[in-house]
């Protein structure tokens, strides 16, 4: 399978075209996002890494009866995807306190919720993903009540399923951000499953891990995925 041409490039990830219609092929860059002197600096080997989880966690989810958008690996930093008409909605769920909900909501960090948050953010960069309701995303026509249901469903059970990966490998899901299109009527995960969108705590530690920290030196950031990386694909 071949590149035939760039469709989309942001900040992590390149989107080509092939010579099949319906499938594209997800490139992975190091993002450039780890503090290194002045200068914001790229996680060596970080696309490889990426890459290489999601096709890991697509594929065990896959096992789980979750639809992905996921074909097959292609080398070091490319994935063979499905073509999906995405809907514009960030999917982020959280199962512990962090972030931005205990600012927001003012709740103590040190509380563990009773139970999982689902919540839903329009993909507008220039309005900065405002949050948005499932009334909002029917009534703009973004996606249908079916549809909505079927996400929530999804989700709550991707959720399950991950919380229990990824504590056997002692590392706590904190929250995660995913997205979903529709391929052929049907709802799939698309996007990536990685430490750039899954936020993971050290379980025997309680401290993050991960996750992209502005503010992190680069030899610690490649330090952190590659402990991400051994623990997942270790057997617990």
């Amino acid at each position: 399978m071949k590149k035939t041409r760039k469709l989309h490039e942001g900040r992590r990830k390149k989107l080509y075209a092939t010579t099949e219609a319906d499938q594209l092929i997800l490139e992975f860059k190091d993002d450039p996002s780890a503090a290194e002197g002045s200068k914001i600096a790229a996680a060596k080997g970080r696309g490889a890494i990426d890459k290489d989880l999601s096709a890991y966690l697509f594929d065990y989810l896959e096992g789980f009866h979750i639809p992905t958008h996921l074909i097959k690996s292609l080398n070091a930093k490319d994935l063979l995807v499905r073509r999906l008409e995405m809907i514009p909605i960030k999917v982020m769920m959280y199962n512990l306190i962090a972030g931005n909900l205990d600012a927001r909501y003012g709740i103590d960090a040190t509380k563990e919720l009773n139970c999982p948050v689902m919540e839903f953010y329009l993909k507008d960069e220039k309005r900065n993903d405002p949050m948005i309701n499932q009334s909002h995303i029917i009534a703009f026509n973004l996606a249908t009540a079916d549809e909505m249901h079927m996400i929530e469903r999804l989700t709550s059970k991707i959720n399950a399923i991950l919380k229990s990966f990824f504590l056997r490998r002692k590392l706590l899901l904190v929250h995660f951000t995913i997205e979903y299109g529709r391929f052929k009527n049907k709802i799939m995960l698309g996007d990536e499953l990685s430490p750039a969108t899954c936020y993971l705590w050290d379980a025997m530690k309680a401290t993050q891990i991960g996750k992209d920290r502005s503010q992190q030196k680069l030899s610690e950031l490649e330090l952190d995925y590659e402990e991400i990386k051994n623990r997942i694909f270790s057997k617990p």
